[in-house]
């Protein structure tokens, strides 16, 4: 009798506690009974009961629960080819951070609410969307981020730009998914080998082209400061000359009116001095030679003098 009891126990607690149903927070749960979602009637509408976290109680055995995450997800997903207005492709990378807003109209759209379903459901409406933005921009405008209209109006870059309108539509895109679209974000543009091959090609000239101006400036300029400098040296040069030229003729001057001077208070002793200086750069050199007649007056002074 006691061990009847003891199964009755058990088994009263075991349904018991397989009557409870805990919803953590940042979850909600949706339950289905033989097939079809809980529903209540809710001012003459039938909506489904989506649980908030705290314990429930649900009939064991029948009632199969749903669990959905609340909080925001994100999205990331492997980068996709999309096309520009110029016809070039370019590998995008992007995120999304997204939330289930209305949960109901979430299970019914994502086949029982699996995360896998409504993520690619979404993956496939976001790229849907960023396609759409892409293909309205240049190549040049994605990469640098700023269009010509922006940078002229002073607006924005392309790529917010591209990114908030982006998260518009994808925000209406995904309201029949029972989603609210958060955030959209690109991550990272890679360009195909062969677009990325040309166009840094074309960046490799432009830059050349800039160079080259650039060092054609240089030597110009480095031309005109090599002429101002030699026409500043030839100035410079022909004033110097020009002083020296003056400063000789002055000394010379000055030297002519001392010699003059000195040859006035005494010529003869001064036609002296200056044949012992004749005499001697004469015979500076061992091997120096003249040829003179002996009465020559060159020898003046050197001849004796007969006293008688």
């Amino acid at each position: 009798m006691n061990r009847i009891l003891l199964v009755v126990a058990v088994f009263f607690v075991g349904i018991v506690l397989s009557s409870l149903m805990v919803v953590s927070e940042g979850e909600r749960a949706i339950v289905a009974r033989f097939g079809e979602v809980v529903k209540d009637n809710v001012d003459g509408k039938m909506v489904t009961r989506v649980y908030t976290p705290g314990l429930h109680f649900k009939i064991p055995l029948i009632d199969k629960i749903r669990y959905l995450d609340a909080r925001i997800q994100t999205l990331d997903g492997a980068a996709d080819r999309f096309v520009t207005s110029e016809k070039k492709d370019l590998m995008v990378d992007s995120y999304v951070k997204w939330r289930i807003k209305d949960f109901e109209m979430y299970y019914l759209a994502t086949n029982g609410g699996i995360k896998a379903n409504a993520e690619a459901l979404l993956q496939r409406k976001i790229n849907s969307d960023l396609r759409t933005e892409f293909g309205k921009r240049t190549i040049k405008e994605i990469v640098s981020g700023v269009s010509e209209d922006a940078s002229r109006q002073g607006e924005g870059s392309t790529r917010d730009e591209l990114q908030r309108r982006a998260l518009e539509n994808a925000a209406k895109s995904a309201s029949d998914l029972g989603i609210e679209v958060v955030d959209v974000r690109v991550k990272q543009i890679n360009l195909p080998a062969n677009v990325s091959n040309s166009i840094y090609q074309r960046m490799r000239a432009e830059r050349q082209a800039v160079a080259k101006e650039h060092r054609a400036r240089g030597k110009e300029e480095a031309e005109k400061i090599r002429a101002r400098t030699d026409a500043n040296v030839v100035v410079t040069l022909s004033n110097a000359r020009r002083q020296g030229q003056v400063m000789r003729g002055e000394g010379d001057a000055i030297a002519a009116k001392i010699y003059a001077d000195a040859y006035k208070k005494d010529p003869e002793f001064y036609r002296f001095l200056r044949s012992l200086d004749a005499y001697r750069a004469s015979f500076n050199g061992k091997s120096d030679v003249m040829v003179l007649a002996p009465d020559s007056d060159f020898f003046k002074y050197m001849k004796k003098e007969d006293n008688n």
